[in-house]
């Protein structure tokens, strides 16, 4: 699970991102909200941590920008003790939990297990057509793919995703993580096991290749220029 952090209190991201480390967590941080704007948008992450008050750009903003470009990343803001105009901001605009600074290591854990828990129970019912995906592996009409983990994670991304043009860099941040040494060749190759894994079906060329940008889930399309 990637997780972004996004608060200019280096100290404080960088406790978190331990904390979060600790328990398999893949983390990245940003400390100004233009940054975390940009990472954010980019749909890579299972949660977003946010602080409120943040410079170039506050936590609220980014909250009003995100739900508006329909990026649906589970958001957990950290507000300070007496904010309840803030809390109640924040969720108004499309947050969907807060904590209160000061605040505990297993408390935020909890909090991020719940946020997973409900995107999990919406990933479990993922589909496009015949396609299916049931506990982290692929089925086209009831018969299993038999995925690797990361043909697993690119076929949720490409249905998460569905009929939405994916930009390769955006794919690798997803899949292998900004720090990865892997090349960006390492998209095609991932691409092309996956249509693979679909050939028997008649499927694999809904996943399209849109030529010098990247690729899509698309039922019945050829490849695009």
């Amino acid at each position: 699970m990637k997780i972004l952090i996004v608060d200019d209190e280096k100290s404080l991201t960088e406790g978190i991102s331990k904390i979060l480390e600790e328990e398999n967590y893949d983390v990245d941080i940003a400390l100004n909200g233009y940054d975390g704007l940009e990472l954010a948008k980019k749909g890579i992450y299972d949660v977003i941590i946010l602080d409120i008050m943040l410079p170039e750009v506050d936590g609220f903003s980014i909250v009003k920008t995100l739900r508006k470009e329909s990026v649906r990343t589970p958001i957990l803001l950290l507000t300070a003790k007496d904010s309840i105009k803030d809390r109640v901001m924040g969720l108004d605009l499309g947050a969907d939990d807060y904590l209160i600074k000061p605040f505990a290591g297993p408390e935020l854990l909890a909090r991020i297990r719940v946020l997973l828990r409900g995107k999990g129970e919406q990933a479990e019912e993922l589909g496009y057509g015949p396609i299916k995906i049931i506990e982290h592996d692929g089925f086209v009409n009831g018969k299993k793919l038999n995925l690797t983990v990361k043909e697993y994670q690119l076929l949720e991304f490409f249905i998460l995703n569905k009929e939405q043009i994916l930009l390769r860099d955006q794919i690798f941040n997803r899949i292998w993580g900004f720090s990865s040494e892997a090349g960006l060749n390492v998209v095609d190759v991932y691409v092309h096991h996956l249509r693979k894994k679909l050939t028997p079906f008649h499927l694999d060329h809904w996943i399209v290749t849109v030529r010098g940008i990247g690729f899509m889930l698309k039922v019945g399309d050829q490849d695009v220029s």
